[in-house]
């Protein structure tokens, strides 16, 4: 009796939590440094979640550990309804296949909110690159083994996954530089420090653009590089993996404020605001469900441990 009663009133406590939230602002932490993909998609969706809801949402970057920092300060946040932070791809599931020690569980320990939007990979390469094209790069690895720099935001990431795959489908060989994010790579990648890399189109697309990168090849359409042929269309077969960004809180997060934030986002990303600020940024909208981004995040840490046991990747 004593134990229903117990549960009775934590059950009002948290309904009366939820009633009176938010009367405070919001942080929404990005596991990312500033000027990436990763940030510039969490910050349109912080300024609609602020607008929605009428409390600040502050955006706080902890970059570190291919993401896995900032991820294990969500995780471990009171599940208040006032930290919510960035999930990718990356961050959850492929984290969980590429490292031996996570200090979180990326389905146990977080309340999936939404997937936010999907977008394509693009190799991206030095303009002193000798070589405009898919076909002319490999050619170019191969006769210089080991003599290209790779660039990648950690080793529990999506991206260094699928570099990996790249260079066992094309037979090149690579050095790996290590980054903390990616817009720590573009300016030596610019300037022909390093000489590649494999990241999404968001914030990289206005600098191929501009001439300032040569873009190789995209796993799937991107609308934001349309020139840029796929990597199917190249010869390289198999090569479609695409990128999911999401919304996470704390575990034990109130289901009637997750479901409240979910709803801000999804009205957004369906939006022809919305769309056409992701189309911008080659994104797909989602605006999944709880409930479908947590069955999502499941399915991925199976298969993306699958992708690594395949090409003889194992966990460090």
């Amino acid at each position: 009796m004593r134990r229903l009663i117990a549960v009775l009133a934590l059950a009002v406590a948290v309904g009366a939590q939820a009633q009176d939230w938010p009367n405070k602002p919001l942080r929404l932490i990005v596991p990312f440094p500033p000027g990436g993909g990763t940030d510039l998609v969490s910050r349109a969706v912080a300024a609609k979640i602020a607008d929605a809801l009428g409390q600040p949402v502050v955006v706080e970057n902890r970059p570190g550990a291919g993401g896995t920092i900032g991820a294990d300060a969500v995780a471990k946040s009171a599940p208040d309804g006032y930290t919510l932070g960035t999930a990718t791809s990356s961050t959850h599931p492929a984290s969980a296949a590429l490292k031996l020690s996570v200090p979180y569980d990326a389905a146990k320990s977080f309340a999936a909110i939404t997937q936010i939007g999907r977008t394509s990979f693009v190799l991206l390469g030095s303009p002193t690159l000798p070589a405009s094209t898919h076909a002319e790069l490999v050619a170019y690895a191969k006769a210089n083994p080991g003599k290209l720099n790779v660039a990648n935001v950690g080793t529990s990431t999506l991206g260094y996954l699928m570099t990996l795959q790249w260079r066992a489908l094309t037979g090149t060989d690579m050095q790996d530089i290590y980054y903390k994010g990616s817009s720590q790579v573009y300016p030596d990648l610019i300037s022909g420090q390093v000489q590649l890399f494999l990241d999404n189109p968001g914030a990289s697309t206005p600098l191929v653009a501009a001439g300032k990168l040569k873009a190789f090849g995209v796993t799937s359409a991107t609308p934001s590089m349309p020139k840029v042929p796929r990597f199917a269309d190249s010869g390289l077969k198999r090569y479609d993996t695409d990128f999911w960004y999401g919304l996470v809180a704390p575990a034990g997060t109130p289901k009637a404020i997750v479901d409240r934030i979910y709803q801000a986002v999804a009205k957004y990303v369906h939006s022809a605001e919305g769309q056409k600020e992701f189309a911008a940024l080659s994104l797909e909208p989602v605006g999944s469900t709880p409930e479908e981004f947590a069955a999502a995040i499941r399915n991925d840490m199976e298969s993306f441990k699958e992708f690594a046991a395949r090409l003889g990747v194992k966990p460090q």
